[in-house]
């Protein structure tokens, strides 16, 4: 009979650099490696605690004087469609879905482009080529489709795409892009709707949406979603009147990065005897 230890993460921490959600702000980030016959197992415990997963990375924010940036996710059983949901749903009910493999493909890079040059042409991912998309789609250690929105009427039929991982408890919109020119179909919003819709059909609790950063605007429209959930002091709350929340913090308040990483709980990681 073959025994094996438990593999325990380790945990790293990034250089400061410009917040890309707020101005004047340093952001730092925690993170860890995904790799192994465990990623997946490692991947549904540490996105319940406020992770993200990049490529093979998991990271939280882990900023030495701020703590604005907070996980995000809705309770799909609990989620009703405000008034201007169902007119984004209605909106869009012609976009047919289509459920692919995590392969990229030179349609969909060029959907991202358009998308980054028109709404992001100086953010972090500006410069991304090719090769960068075709990673940051494949490389994948966990359960993870691209979902495709095509428009049968258009000539160019895809009009949005969305990177999803499956999680035990639910869905993880990883990045969306769209197509810039249908902005007022606010197709951003319709993804996540039709991602409610499909945690729904599979029986999933949760859509998480990333982070929600009060006083960001580009973060601002995840607030807008009934029965939203934050990750705040290492529980979920509802995150009631978005307006409460302050973006200031004192430095004192934040938790040196050992204690971080003490507080977090891991999954048992040893394979089967």
């Amino acid at each position: 009979m073959r025994h094996t230890l438990p593999i325990a993460p380790q945990f790293y921490v990034t250089a400061p650099q410009a917040c890309p959600y707020l101005d004047g702000r340093r952001e730092r980030k925690l993170f860890t490696a995904l790799q192994g016959d465990q990623a997946e197992k490692l991947n549904n415990s540490l996105s319940k605690q406020g992770f993200r997963r990049s490529q093979n990375v998991l990271y939280r924010p882990s900023c030495t004087d701020c703590a604005a940036c907070l996980s995000a996710r809705i309770r799909v059983a609990d989620f009703a469609p405000k008034r201007g949901h169902k007119r984004i749903a209605k909106r869009n009910a012609h976009l047919v879905r289509n459920p692919r493999s995590a392969w990229a493909t030179e349609e969909q890079y060029a959907l991202f482009r358009s998308y980054l040059d028109a709404r992001h042409a100086e953010g972090g991912m500006a410069d991304m080529d090719v090769f960068e998309f075709a990673a940051m789609i494949e490389e994948t250690p966990v359960r993870t489709r691209v979902i495709e929105y095509r428009d049968p009427a258009a000539e160019e039929d895809l009009s949005a795409v969305c990177l999803t991982d499956i999680l035990d408890d639910g869905l993880s919109l990883v990045y969306s892009f769209f197509a810039p020119e249908l902005h007022k179909n606010s197709l951003g919003t319709y993804v996540i709707l039709d991602h409610i819709e499909l945690a729904r059909e599979a029986g999933l609790p949760y859509v998480y949406l990333g982070y929600w950063v009060p006083g960001s605007d580009k973060m601002g429209y995840k607030a807008s979603f009934p029965a939203l959930e934050v990750y705040v002091g290492g529980e979920w709350h509802p995150i009631g009147k978005p307006e409460d929340y302050s973006t200031q913090t004192h430095p004192l308040s934040t938790d040196p990065i050992a204690q971080q990483v003490a507080q977090i709980n891991l999954p048992d990681l040893r394979g089967d005897e």
